[in-house]
């Protein structure tokens, strides 16, 4: 007599999806805190000089941008400084660097540097002027935006 060894139907197990949302929720947290979104719109149109040598800046979150070019919107022939989304005058420079201090965390304020992306004509007085102000306000660590003529990295160390 022969017994027949009967075998159950195995079934795949449902996947339990109630951790899913949990999931979902984290990672889109997670992709919120670490993107950095551009929050400055460009009011000058500058033409970016090239270097030789240059070194890549480390944080961006303690790099101060100051645009200096021509106006977008063709309104005036002369250069002009974009300080955040606003076109300024140079002597506004010290309560920027000021205002954008105060926003950061204090680590960040130990490191701060400030980033002139200037048109290639720009004139040399202006800058000059723009350097003056940043003394002023204490901002002495300077960076010029270039682009490298052999690897197109953006920053020029001073």
């Amino acid at each position: 007599m022969r017994h027949h060894i009967r075998r159950r139907q195995h079934e795949v197990p449902e996947l339990n999806m109630a951790a899913l949302p949990d999931l979902i929720f984290t990672v889109l947290f997670f992709f919120m805190i670490v993107t950095h979104m551009r929050d400055v719109e460009k009011k000058v149109n500058y033409e970016i000089p090239a270097g030789q040598k240059m070194e890549q800046v480390g944080h961006q979150k303690n790099v101060i941008y100051i645009y200096i070019g021509k106006p977008t919107d063709g309104s005036s022939a002369d250069y002009q400084v974009q300080l955040g989304n606003r076109i300024a005058s140079v002597a506004d420079i010290p309560a920027f660097i000021k205002q954008e201090h105060k926003q950061m965390s204090a680590e960040d304020q130990e490191r701060m540097t400030v980033c002139i992306r200037a048109d290639r004509g720009t004139p040399m007085k202006l800058i000059g002027e723009v350097k003056q102000q940043l003394r002023n306000a204490y901002a002495l660590s300077v960076t010029y935006s270039a682009v490298n003529l052999s690897t197109n990295n953006k920053q020029l160390k001073q």
